[in-house]
């Protein structure tokens, strides 16, 4: 009979040798075995923090997550993370992106850090933080001790999470309409003109009652398979994600609640959320702004998954099967938005400070030559696109527009610095987005030219 300690080392010796075996087969050139790994942080401040707009007094049932995959087998790690914050941006971006590419042995060109643009949520930006400092002007928000501390965590994360890669067999894609949760913020008049903007959380029967307006319906789901088990599911979908806001408690709103139904619906499989081009789309049209209107908003959302889920195929793939490409982007700087910010900052109150100080962070950087990159993951017949700012919907359609041949979804509020994106049509009729904007009307010809790059034409 054998004795325990011998069974005992027998197991680890087993064990030892498994690991190995994974470990070269991620590191040897001529292997074709693609691997995903996954990583997931609770991302929620403290009590007493500041969020980005108000002082944080209680949590939530649900917390604010980080989260995300690296993908090995290739010739250089990718990771792709998203945080349940309202914005991430310039020297922040730089920060997140070199320590997780420190943590994933890859460079920080092949990382990206994307967030949910939650309102009752930390903002995260550096180059404002060194602003404000040296203007002698309150934090707030912009203290970055928290989020320099969830970098450290998060690299934590990921290097315990390459200890335990998993092979992938196939991918499956797929995609379904979500109703009755999206709908264009901005009402146009009968000639094309601007109106008014219908608020994501909307108390004005008439507004509600007023159509759709352009969106794109569909959340698009990608999930990584081993055999028959499930390792992540990447879902995005195209909105803002208030339902109500402004509690001072920290939550992830209805789209976190939809990613944690759908979390209990397929436990083993990490659930990833990504906001899609949704800077001029809201729920107003079905939001007053009740609080019931979360749970009946992500109730919708999930739905949609679930049906994206239920539909989505087959496609086998390798790590030959696995591409990554990045494109700089210098978009045009608006007209004296830098010194209308450096001249209210210090005479208005933190939440246009919230909404202002990335922006003149980023026209700094922009002016000091820092470009920010778009990146494009192939992975069989899927492209999944990864932009910055608060990006109009209509880049997205174009976007899927131009390669109906493959499955083409995309990933918005990355570098969060440049703020509001609409397209040159919108520049022409103004409105709340686009007085916010610190680009010009040229930055659609300057993305999409990138986005067709990225997404060359079929031959």
């Amino acid at each position: 009979m054998l004795r325990p300690l011998f069974i005992l080392r027998f197991f680890f010796f087993c064990s030892f040798l498994s690991s190995a075996e994974e470990k070269n087969e991620q590191t040897n050139p001529a292997s074709t075995k693609l691997y995903v790994s996954v990583f997931d942080i609770d991302a929620t401040p403290p009590v007493g923090s500041w969020l980005a707009y108000d002082l944080m007094v209680n949590t939530w049932d649900l917390g604010l997550r980080a989260r995300g995959v690296v993908l090995t087998g290739i010739e250089k790690p990718i990771v792709l993370c998203t945080i349940d914050w309202i914005g991430i941006s310039n020297e922040s971006q730089d920060a997140f992106k070199k320590a997780l590419a420190i943590a994933a042995n890859t460079d920080s060109r092949h990382v990206v850090v994307h967030t949910l643009h939650q309102h009752d949520a930390p903002i995260c930006d550096f180059t404002a933080e060194a602003i404000l400092k040296e203007a002698g002007i309150e934090l707030a928000g912009f203290n970055g001790d928290f989020a320099r501390n969830t970098i450290e965590r998060l690299k934590h994360a990921i290097g315990e999470a390459l200890k335990k890669p998993q092979p992938v067999t196939h991918i499956k894609t797929g995609h379904a309409p979500v109703y009755r949760v999206a709908s264009n913020r901005r009402i146009m008049k009968e000639d094309g003109s601007m109106d008014v903007m219908r608020a994501t959380a909307c108390r004005d029967s008439a507004l509600r009652a007023k159509p759709e307006g352009l969106i794109d319906p569909d959340v698009s789901l990608i999930s990584f398979w081993n055999q028959d088990k499930p390792i992540a599911v990447l879902s995005f979908y195209a909105t803002h994600p208030q339902s109500y806001y402004l509690t001072k408690i920290a939550n992830p709103d209805f789209p976190g609640v939809a990613r944690f139904y759908r979390q209990l619906e397929v436990p083993e499989a990490l659930h990833v959320h990504f906001n899609g081009a949704g800077g001029n789309i809201g729920a107003g049209k079905y939001n007053d702004g009740s609080p019931e209107n979360r749970q009946i908003l992500a109730e919708r959302l999930a739905d949609g998954m679930k049906r994206a889920w239920e539909n989505s195929i087959n496609d086998s793939v390798t790590s030959k099967d696995i591409s990554w490409h990045t494109e700089p982007v210098a978009l045009p700087v608006a007209q004296g938005v830098e010194e209308k910010i450096e001249a209210e900052m210090r005479s208005k109150d933190m939440r246009y400070r919230t909404n202002s100080l990335g922006c003149l962070g980023w026209i700094k950087r922009r002016k000091a030559g820092i470009t920010i990159d778009i990146a494009c993951l192939s992975i069989g017949n899927a492209r999944i696109l990864f932009m910055p700012g608060e990006l109009f919907v209509e880049y997205q359609i174009a976007a899927k527009a131009l390669r109906k041949d493959l499955f083409v979804t995309m990933a918005a509020y990355g570098d969060y610095g440049p703020f509001y994106i609409g397209t040159k049509e919108s520049y022409l009729h103004g409105g709340y987005e686009i007085k916010s904007s610190p680009v010009t009307a040229e930055s659609e010809e300057i993305l999409m030219n990138v986005v067709k790059k990225l997404l060359p034409a079929e031959h």
